[in-house]
Parts: C-alpha cells; sequence; structure tokens
C-alpha cells in the first residue's frame, strides 16, 4: 500500500526557519495534489498549503509571503519551506495526498501521514 512519512519538524526560535518534507511510497501510478495540515492542541486542524499535479498551490493566508510548497521532479516527494517563523506555527504538521494507483483505475485515493511535531518559541 501507499506510505506516506514527514520528516523536517523540530524546535525552531521566532524568525528562524525549517523545511518539512513528505515522501510518499508503495504502488502509485500518479500524484494529483499534495496538501500540508497543521493541528495545535486544542485547536481544530487547519490546511496550510496546497500543491496541485499542475502546480497551483494554495496558502493559508496567515502564512502566506512566509511558506512555500514545492514538489520535486521525482512527483512522490514534496516541500514546505517555512520562514519568518512564528510561535503561532506551533503544532503537528501532517501531510495528506490524493493519488492514482494504477493505469486502469481513474479514482483517487487520499493518504495521511503520520506527522511532525513543530515548535516555535518566542
Amino acid at each position: 500500500q501507499v506510505h506516506v512519512e514527514e520528516s523536517g519538524g523540530g524546535l525552531a526560535q521566532a524568525g528562524g526557519s525549517l523545511s518539512l518534507s513528505c515522501l510518499a511510497s508503495g504502488s502509485i501510478f500518479s500524484i494529483n495534489r499534495f496538501e500540508w495540515y497543521r493541528q495545535a492542541p486544542g485547536k481544530q486542524r487547519e490546511l496550510v498549503a496546497r500543491i496541485r499535479s499542475d502546480g497551483n498551490t494554495y496558502y493559508k493566508d496567515s502564512v502566506k509571503g512566509r511558506f512555500t510548497i514545492s514538489r520535486d521532479n521525482n512527483e512522490n516527494t514534496v516541500h514546505l519551506q517555512m520562514n519568518g517563523l512564528k510561535p503561532e506555527d506551533t503544532g503537528v504538521y501532517n501531510c495528506w495526498l490524493v493519488a492514482r494507483l494504477s493505469i486502469g483505475d481513474p479514482l483517487g485515493y487520499d493518504f495521511w501521514g503520520q506527522g511532525t511535531q513543530v515548535t516555535v518559541s518566542s
């Protein structure tokens, strides 16, 4: 099956930077889109950034201009470069994707990673 794994989380100071990576592996025909979500303790999970197969991107207003989502040429890896970090960016960041599993199946299936912790100190 498809396995999704995030990496790159850790502790950063306010104003610092972190780069998150999401790697998808397994039997995948194509990945239609990647999304990054985050969830702080006691809060709802929120969409942070999205990138589609056509290159279209979306960013939550509060991270726009600070975060950049990008996709590797192998198309199975996506990155979230986070600059100018703020304490409000603290949370567990999860990668979510929609993938086609075979050429004979036109449907997309969604998969979640386990998450990586980002902590930003003031």
